[in-house]
């Protein structure tokens, strides 16, 4: 008779648990489907103008257009991207709050003695927006005419080329670093406030070469005032057709690029998140964003959030073991 009533009872308790499970997932489908339903904020971790801006804002314009919801774009800028990307791993879980995270979020856990997040359990991501590769570009007096050449340059001569970048840790110094680990090469870092003024002086003649992005240093190349030996991507460039790649052109494995993508405070309903991985991946995969971002030397990507976090976690371990190869502190 006991026996009896455990069964019945376990079994009334499976369908309580059952009802309960089933009213919840047709509450998050009725949520996801009704999302948004008030103004969405997009923070960006930079200032206004820059290349993750506009990117931010081409993304933002098309939800908005998709939402008939307005989607603001933020701009938190400073801290190398901390202070926006706090904002929004403290922010509710409920979807209203975005992110455009950068490279940053693979640098900044080695390159930071404390960070005031945990990126990988403070932070949901929802898609890889795109990615640009770098460009090993050189002065015209440098004698060297393709990637090995280079190579075998700075071998021969220690410590004489120098390369400039943003600022230490930025995605572009680190890029140098992979570069002279991978090639066993003796370069030497010139760190500058901004790749607009490092680039002035690689014109110059100043320092010797950069790894610089499409959009800034192709026009230069362009005009020949200064020549390209390889980008920096795994895969040759859509932009860059005809340059080859740093592995291809004589440093095997070497792979680097400056990426962004959306993510969320952890803790946000997964119905919304597979709506807003479907919305985003929608617009970066259409002809005009596409268009647009080649336009500024990006590929797009838009991926499952699964592709997304591999990646993360990837970056977070390889810029580790160059950061502490080099001993990079922040400033």
């Amino acid at each position: 008779m006991m026996a009896g009533k455990t069964v019945a009872a376990c079994t009334a308790a499976l369908i309580v648990i059952t009802a309960v499970a089933d009213a919840l997932a047709q509450r998050g489908a009725a949520a996801a489907e009704e999302y948004p339903t008030k103004p969405v904020r997009f923070v960006v971790p930079f200032a206004p103008g820059g290349g993750t801006d506009i990117v931010a804002r081409t993304v933002a314009q098309k939800l908005t257009e998709a939402w008939r919801q307005q989607v603001v774009v933020d701009n938190r800028g400073g801290g190398g991207t901390i202070i926006g990307t706090e904002l929004v791993a403290k922010s509710v879980p409920d979807g209203y709050t975005l992110l455009f995270g950068t490279t940053t979020l693979g640098i900044n856990p080695s390159l930071r003695r404390t960070l005031p997040y945990d990126t990988l359990k403070d932070l949901e991501p929802v898609t890889q927006a795109a990615f640009q590769a770098y460009v090993l570009a050189v002065h015209p007096a440098v004698p060297a005419r393709d990637v090995k050449e280079f190579v075998a340059l700075a071998k021969a001569k220690p410590g004489t080329l120098n390369f400039g970048s943003p600022g230490p840790g930025s995605g572009s110094h680190l890029a140098g670093e992979l570069f002279k680990m991978l090639s066993g090469s003796d370069i030497v870092h010139v760190p500058y406030k901004g790749s607009g003024p490092a680039l002035s002086d690689l014109v110059g003649g100043q320092i010797q070469f950069i790894f610089g992005t499409i959009l800034s240093t192709f026009p230069q190349v362009k005009a020949g005032r200064l020549r390209a030996l390889g980008v920096s991507s795994a895969k040759r460039s859509s932009a860059l057709p005809d340059v080859p790649t740093i592995a291809e052109a004589g440093v095997p494995g070497y792979s680097a690029a400056s990426w962004n993508g959306v993510l969320t405070p952890a803790g946000v309903p997964r119905s919304i998140l597979k709506k807003l991985n479907a919305d985003i991946v929608k617009i970066l995969h259409s002809a005009e964003v596409r268009e647009r971002l080649a336009g500024d030397g990006g590929e797009p990507v838009g991926g499952s959030a699964e592709e997304f976090r591999a990646l993360i976690r990837s970056e977070i371990a390889k810029w580790a073991k160059v950061i502490k190869a080099a001993n990079i502190r922040a400033e």
